[in-house]
């Protein structure tokens, strides 16, 4: 299954400039939030798979003008050819405005989960919006990752963690790829193309030697 993630910044590539076809062969497309709803709309046009969403802090005009023909899976468990995924959008709250959560108000979305949890077995792909706390996350409020978003990690596994909200032209330190666990997290500012299992397989495998060599190097 080949999957196109997205967040924060649309793609010139796929908006200003795009051609037909440009889209061909890909199964899903994942939207990790802040990006114009005319924007999803306007790919949801051009291709017959899936978008699906979830809200960045910035994405408050939703409400009013939704993204046509795409899918949000906030707080729920969306599941496609097999492949079961989760959404939990929003930033840690750093001011007046939706789509932001304290810790504990995450923890609080994540236990009304449950019942999903459960009956899915757990879930292939976390989808959110801000990063995990701790693992590629910003130092300032706005840019903190949610501690509970390492808990789903650590005991359900996932393949993937698709987030945005910290951009990887931010700095060095804002990684496309890292890994914790057993999941591969994958940072979809504009975009990020991957096939569900080869870039699992190939990908983690450099990330926790990578990790090894950066853990070694310090302890010198």
């Amino acid at each position: 299954m080949k999957i196109l993630a997205i967040s924060d910044k649309e793609s010139k590539n796929l908006w200003d400039y795009y051609q037909p076809g440009k889209l061909d062969g890909i199964d899903l497309i994942i939207s990790c939030g802040d990006l114009d709803s005319h924007y999803l709309s306007f790919l949801a046009t051009f291709t017959h798979a899936p978008i699906l969403y979830v809200h960045g802090n910035h994405d408050d005009k939703y409400e009013k003008i939704p993204p046509d023909g795409c899918i949000c899976i906030e707080d729920k468990i969306y599941v496609h050819e097999g492949v079961r995924i989760l959404g939990l959008g929003g930033s840690m709250r750093y001011k007046l405005g939706d789509h932001q959560y304290g810790q504990k108000e995450m923890l609080h979305r994540v236990w009304k989960l449950w019942f999903q949890l459960i009956k899915h077995h757990g879930f292939d792909i976390l989808v959110t919006h801000a990063p995990a706390y701790g693992v590629g996350d910003g130092e300032d409020l706005c840019h903190q990752g949610f501690q509970v978003f390492l808990k789903l990690l650590e005991k359900y596994q996932p393949k993937y963690f698709l987030h945005g909200h910290v951009h990887t032209n931010y700095g060095r330190r804002y990684k496309r790829l890292s890994a914790y666990d057993n999941t591969l997290i994958i940072n979809a500012f504009e975009t990020y193309l991957f096939e569900f299992e080869t870039e699992y397989e190939n990908e983690y495998k450099k990330q926790i030697e990578k990790r090894k060599k950066e853990l070694d190097g310090g302890e010198k």
